[in-house]
C-alpha cells in the first residue's frame, strides 16, 4: 500500500508572490476544499465525515520556499502536510506538495490517501488560477 502523494503545479508568478500567498493560512480556504474558516491558529474542517475544529500551525520559510501546516486534532493526534516552492525563473515557480496519509485508524486508511490525492490534484488547480490571476490583476 502506498503511503504517500507527491503532486505539483507550475505557477506563473514569481516564488515570493506566490509564496506569500500560500503560506498566509487565512487563505488555506480559497484553495483547500476541507478548511471552511481559518483564524489565527485555529481551523474549521468540513469533510463528508462532518465538522472538526483544529488546531493549525504554519511553519513556513522564505529562504527555503517550504511551507508546512501542522494540524492538531481534538484527540490530540497530528497530521503535517509538507511543501516546498521551487523557483525556476523571475516569472515563475513550481509548487509541490508531499500528501501523506491522515491520522486515521489503519482500517481507514484503505483509499483515503488515494481520495485525498484526487481533491489535492483539484486544489492545485484552483490555487494555480487564483495566484496567477491575482498576479494578472
Amino acid at each position: 500500500m502506498k503511503n504517500f502523494d507527491v503532486q505539483s503545479v507550475l505557477l506563473q508568478v514569481p516564488q515570493d508572490l506566490a509564496f506569500t500567498f500560500i503560506a498566509d493560512g487565512n487563505l488555506l480556504p480559497m484553495w483547500a476544499q476541507a478548511f471552511h474558516t481559518v483564524s489565527g491558529r485555529y481551523a474549521l474542517m468540513r469533510t463528508a465525515q462532518g465538522e472538526i475544529e483544529i488546531d493549525l500551525e504554519v511553519k513556513a520559510s522564505a529562504q527555503y520556499g517550504t511551507v508546512d501546516w501542522v494540524m492538531t486534532f481534538p484527540d490530540k493526534s497530528v497530521a503535517v502536510a509538507y511543501s516546498r516552492l521551487v523557483c525556476l525563473s523571475q516569472e515563475s515557480c513550481v509548487f509541490c506538495f508531499v500528501l501523506t496519509p491522515p491520522p486515521v485508524p489503519l482500517e481507514q486508511l484503505e483509499g483515503a490517501l488515494q481520495a485525498q490525492s484526487k481533491i489535492l490534484a483539484e486544489e492545485l488547480l484552483t490555487l494555480k488560477e487564483i495566484i496567477e490571476n491575482r498576479s494578472a490583476q
